[in-house]
């Protein structure tokens, strides 16, 4: 299913991008040779060429991208025979540096206005549901990083740097993209400033668990099969503290408890039993809230750290959920501002990359990657989010300015209608040469980091 999610979405915005070209090509009358989905080195999967048309179009058999060949234009096809012969008034290179310009521009064009398009769809179609940070009034659970880093459990954070957060689950991402230094956060009922050493960056960008909710350990069902079946624990209960028995019977070793006497979060006890796996430990539980009556209620780990409860995960009995509807119209201005979000906060993250010092540059994926971020079951939300997300970052990636790259070709076809001067056709070989060997090495950092992780 993710597969076949990949395939589909890839090849719409592939489709798109290269018909962006295609659009601008025919519309100044600028001859089109080839339009493929996925390239055709040696062979193609599928051709076909209307009778009175120019344009051969097809299905290659790489699945690494398409292309669009352009007449007199020089390209991933590195046709120099083309380039030798003298212009014909139909090729690309005839025509003015203005027309060159949108021809390039085309494909970034039309990934974006797709992209506007589905956000649209998806805000007048399903609206936006999300969790304000500040309705979060449990505060954060973290992880032993977070910890490391100075944040803990039941922190409200309020910024980071100034800035406010207005999402939950964006905490970690406006962290990342920000390169914050300094949090403010709300502990025990004060405001205190939580400084961020920069020297975290790389451990962060790979520590999805950084900031989860910090919903209560509240015992929603024991299953039979479970190997706590019969500990005694029922529906409602409320774990407040954990400690695992003393080898005498005078005293307990508690390894872990609720801090201000607050309930247990899941990701706590979740932390705390994965590190204990096969052990016996002791559950100080809360049934009756009116009374505070307490239980002390021995309970069995699993060796895979598990203990076999089910827990009351439902969001929406803990937090508000911010829900969000729009008609025809007014969801086509929230679309637009979607996409301008998710435009700004990819640019912060492809900066990281280019910052080795932050090391993101191991976050680089490849198809693998993109398949994993779909869902394993047909989801329509789902489905067009990411591919709306995937068009930006096409967009994005192809404005860079570097050769092979539409962003370079634009940037030499900029400089030509500032100066007046055109940069020679060897020079431009020589360009796309170069971009195609980074373009080769960034797809092979991409590869090998999605098997490394798939090995790890």
């Amino acid at each position: 299913m993710k597969i076949l999610q990949v395939v589909l979405a890839l090849s719409l915005l592939i489709l798109v991008h290269e018909f962006g070209h295609y659009f601008f090509a025919r519309l100044f009358k600028i001859k089109v040779e080839k339009f493929y989905l996925f390239f055709d080195a040696g062979f193609a999967l599928f051709r076909w060429k209307p009778k009175k048309s120019e344009t051969e179009y097809g299905i290659g058999w790489l699945p690494l991208g398409g292309y669009c060949k352009i007449a007199g234009m020089i390209d991933e096809s590195m046709d120099k025979d083309q380039i030798k012969a003298e212009p014909q008034p139909w090729e690309f290179r005839s025509h003015p540096a203005w027309q060159r310009f949108f021809v390039l521009f085309g494909g970034v064009f039309f990934n974006l206005i797709l992209a506007i398009v589905l956000y649209s769809a998806i805000m007048g179609a399903w609206g936006e549901q999300y969790i304000k940070n500040a309705d979060v009034n449990t505060g954060i659970a973290t992880n032993s990083l977070g910890q490391e880093i100075g944040f803990r459990n039941a922190d409200k954070i309020i910024s980071f740097d100034g800035k406010p957060v207005e999402r939950f689950d964006e905490l970690r991402l406006q962290l990342i993209q920000e390169q914050a230094k300094q949090a403010s956060v709300e502990r025990d009922g004060k405001n205190i400033e939580v400084s961020i050493d920069p020297v975290y960056l790389p451990a962060i960008l790979e520590s999805a668990d950084l900031f989860d909710y910090g919903i209560p350990f509240v015992v929603a069902e024991v299953p039979d099969t479970s190997l706590n079946a019969g500990a005694g624990l029922v529906k409602g209960d409320k774990i407040l503290s954990l400690c695992i028995p003393a080898k005498d019977s005078t005293a307990t070793d508690t390894l872990f408890a609720a801090d201000g006497g607050r309930n247990l979060m899941f990701a706590e006890v979740r932390q705390f039993t994965s590190s204990h796996p096969g052990r016996q430990i002791m559950a100080t539980v809360l049934r009756d809230k009116d009374s505070l009556q307490t239980l002390q209620i021995p309970l069995q780990v699993g060796q895979d750290g598990m203990m076999g409860i089910a827990i009351e995960g439902d969001l929406s009995k803990y937090y508000k959920i911010t829900e969000k509807k729009y008609s025809f119209l007014s969801a086509i201005p929230a679309g637009i501002r979607r996409a301008a979000e998710q435009i700004s906060n990819y640019w912060k993250q492809l900066k990281l990359i280019f910052t080795p010092k932050t090391k993101a540059y191991k976050s680089v994926g490849s198809f693998i990657a993109i398949g994993q971020i779909f869902p394993g079951s047909w989801n329509w939300h789902a489905f067009w989010s990411i591919t709306a997300f995937l068009s930006i970052m096409l967009a994005v990636l192809n404005i860079l300015p570097i050769p092979a790259l539409d962003g370079g070709h634009i940037l030499f076809t900029l400089y030509e209608m500032i100066t007046g001067r055109k940069p020679s056709d060897k020079f431009l070989m020589a360009a796309q040469t170069v971009g195609m060997i980074l373009l080769i090495g960034l797809m092979i950092l991409a590869f090998g980091n999605d098997i490394f992780r798939l090995l790890k």
